[in-house]
């Protein structure tokens, strides 16, 4: 970095840690307008705003909910239909990546290649659909369930699966009924193999051999602690044992095995437990794979299950510390609605606490977050991620990245430090000289070390960066931008603490 970059740092540094963020000052744009706009969206592209002050928020919230009603862009839809692997089912996945024992060391190397392709164009796919998609809530809420039904790529065969577990079990149902979701994560090779479920099974049954030789509770624990009932949720160390006997020989299809359908979901009788269970004080007569739809529908239906969810709804989409009165109600939502997060989702937008104006511009943005919102405050088509890509990685928040099944907090206690913030001003800096190359097609791969592409510089216009925001900046940012060279203004927009929350 040169000179000058680091000397406009430290003076952004200096900025963004000398002012508290302020919500009193004067807006061209009703407030509630940047708030609705922050909070179902990443943030707003140019005209995004001034078109929901249009319609009115009312008419926003009930598009977003209907994400199908809400047409893609052409230029979308073809860069995505150019990511061959995205579009590959498990079982091709895995054959598609696989290097085999016998291989030669060229071919083991095409092979591996081809293996980290699949990765790269999942990376790919998913930052173009969040920066480019007009379907942002769709969008946040692919995130959100992905997060919450974390799996991470770095473990072994989900290198290769992480792209279509979010494709087939997370996209469908972001806006559908929770029993869904869960049964699509549940029944997915990609979960199954990252919480062990494809080697759990019954001790002595006729099919314990090899790895397969006796229980496994990691996905048992994880199924209630994370992803249903919460960690005070009431279940007991013999619920875990019982729901996972209730899940022996869930497991995951060999390639090119018969009568397997393209999911790679395979249940073998051979390595069940056929016993009844007691589970959660209901008894579960042995019966095979529906034993685990049963456990299913009762994790699902639990009223533990529906106010974890909404604690972690509310979290997200109001405030790190989310009002008891408002998961009360979206927990009452979910138990009349059998479930459906988007009549949840519908209470919780249309909820006093949501509309509450202590909590405008109150959550501040993960890396994920600030990355591609400061990306769609350009206006830029994006069809080069490796610089998103790039400072996700650097602030520890990597696309299908998270190392525990807990996935990646939201809160502010988790990602605002300095060093954090040197790396998001730095990112403030190049994005706004126009000097990352978002718009080339070329040298768009993740995770290789290409040499930089050369782009001729154009700055962001900062007053038409003011606008998109909705002028949305208090008073003392606006006081500091002023007087500050109108080369540093966007740069300086980019970095201020209001840009750093939603």
């Amino acid at each position: 970095m040169t000179a000058k970059p680091k000397f406009l740092v430290m003076s952004l540094l200096i900025f963004f840690l000398g002012i508290t963020p302020s919500n009193a000052a004067p807006q061209s744009i009703d407030p509630k307008v940047s708030h609705i706009v922050n909070r179902l969206s990443f943030g707003p592209r140019p005209g995004d705003v001034q078109r929901v002050e249009s319609i009115g928020v009312d008419r926003y919230i009930k598009e977003q909910l209907s994400p199908d009603t809400i047409p893609e862009s052409a230029s979308l839809k073809t860069q995505l239909a150019q990511l061959e692997t995205l579009s590959l089912n498990p079982m091709q996945l895995l054959a598609y990546g696989t290097t085999g024992q016998k291989l030669s060391p060229e071919a083991k190397k095409a092979a591996q290649q081809k293996s980290r392709k699949v990765l790269q164009e999942a990376i790919q796919g998913r930052l173009l659909q969040a920066t480019n998609s007009p379907r942002q809530l769709q969008e946040v809420m692919v995130d959100f369930w992905y997060n919450h039904f974390n799996v991470d790529a770095a473990k072994g065969r989900d290198r290769l699966l992480v792209g279509a577990y979010e494709q087939q079990a997370i996209r469908p149902y972001a806006l559908g009924r929770f029993r869904d979701l869960l049964g699509a994560t549940a029944h997915h090779p990609a979960m199954l193999f990252y919480l062990d479920n494809w080697q759990n099974t019954a001790p002595g049954s006729p099919g314990a051999r090899g790895r397969f030789q006796g229980l496994n509770e990691n996905y048992a624990r994880e199924l209630m602690e994370l992803h249903t009932l919460g960690v005070d949720g009431g279940y007991t160390q013999q619920d875990v044992i019982a729901l996972a006997k209730i899940l022996t020989g869930w497991g995951i299809a060999r390639p090119n095995q018969p009568n397997i359908n393209s999911n790679g979901f395979y249940f073998d009788p051979k390595r069940h437990d056929p016993s009844d269970k007691v589970f959660l004080k209901t008894t579960i007569k042995g019966s095979g794979e529906a034993e685990g739809e049963q456990a299913l529908d009762i994790l699902a239906r639990s009223p533990a299950t529906a106010r974890h969810i909404s604690y972690e709804l509310a979290q997200y989409f109001v405030s790190d510390r989310p009002p008891t009165t408002l998961v009360n109600r979206l927990t009452q939502r979910y138990l009349t609605t059998d479930g459906n997060i988007r009549d949840v989702l519908d209470t919780l937008f249309h909820s006093s606490e949501f509309w509450e104006t202590k909590n405008f511009n109150g959550k501040f943005k993960t890396p994920y977050q600030y990355a591609i919102s400061a990306v769609r405050a350009t206006g830029v088509e994006v069809n080069n991620t490796r610089p998103i890509f790039n400072l996700l990685q650097q602030l520890g928040m990597p696309v299908y990245g998270c190392p525990t099944p807990d996935g990646y907090k939201n809160t502010e206690e988790a990602w605002l430090n300095p060093d954090a913030m040197t790396r998001r001003l730095n990112f403030a800096t190049a994005i706004a000289s126009g000097r990352l190359p978002l718009s080339s097609a070329a040298n768009n791969v993740v995770g290789v070390t290409l040499s930089p592409v050369k782009v001729k510089p154009s700055p962001v216009d900062s007053l038409q960066l003011t606008n998109t925001l909705g002028n949305s900046l208090s008073s003392k940012t606006q006081s500091a931008i002023a007087s500050s060279p109108p080369q540093l203004h966007a740069a300086l927009i980019l970095g201020s603490p209001e840009f750093m929350r939603r």
